[in-house]
């Protein structure tokens, strides 16, 4: 049986996401601050939930580690440390469960183990996708000690964590298709088992005389019965 298009979408989106989502959490590019006071022209602050990292761009010499407390300690970046590991914690479960229920090692899928990975990973890409759209939201108003009163703007982090998101919406909703074929798998079994427990009565048609007298001309004669007079007994 060949494997169902909605899974090989679903099994090939969803771990493109995990990685793109992955490097969305621990990259220190959700935003960039550039021209902020007390720095040089050509210095760049980068920006992550986890780590921030100072760039010259003449020189490319970069220097991460660096603390900025007032940053971290904003509301939307705990929420979004938060919310991106369970993302990914989310999404390897669903991958595992999508895995089972594709057909790699058997001669006919599982859709009920398809579907249900697929609905796991399309709730991963909901997780991951809160933070990313709150940060962006909020860009402008997350203040920074590190850096203060820069222009600012989006980073590449951020960018991939949004397409990562995207394909693993994509793929969940992929594999959730898969519930189409288990209630039809499901309707099948139950008519059949009905079928075989309820067989059809067997009805015999009965098979027409070719001559409908009363009395059969090929019967001899009843002796109950009184002859028919002939013409010669006349």
């Amino acid at each position: 049986m060949q494997t169902p298009v909605v899974m090989i979408i679903g099994i090939v989106c969803a771990p493109c996401g995990l990685v793109l989502a992955l490097v969305c959490t621990v990259a220190p590019g959700w935003r960039d601050i550039r021209n902020f006071s007390g720095a040089s022209a050509d210095q760049v602050s980068y920006q992550g939930i986890w780590d921030i990292c100072q760039e010259y761009e003449s020189t490319h010499k970069r220097t991460c580690g660096v603390t900025d407390d007032a940053y971290f300690q904003t509301l939307v970046i705990q929420v979004a440390r938060g919310l991106m590991l369970a993302s990914l914690g989310v999404t390897t479960i669903g991958i595992i469960l999508a895995s089972l229920g594709i057909r790699c090692w058997r001669s006919k899928p599982n859709y009920l183990f398809a579907g249900l990975g697929g609905i796991v990973i399309f709730i991963s890409g909901v997780l991951s996708l809160i933070p990313q759209s709150w940060y962006t939201n909020q860009i402008n108003a997350i203040s920074s000690s590190s850096a203060p009163n820069g222009s600012i703007q989006t980073s590449y982090a951020l960018v991939v964590g949004f397409i990562g998101s995207c394909l693993e919406l994509i793929g969940g909703f992929s594999l959730a298709l898969s519930f189409a074929h288990f209630c039809v798998e499901r309707q099948n079994v139950t008519a059949n088992k009905y079928f075989t427990k309820n067989p059809k009565p067997h009805i015999t048609k009965p098979v027409p005389k070719s001559y409908t007298n009363p009395m059969e001309v090929t019967d001899g004669p009843s002796v109950a019965s009184s002859p028919v007079p002939c013409d010669s007994d006349l």
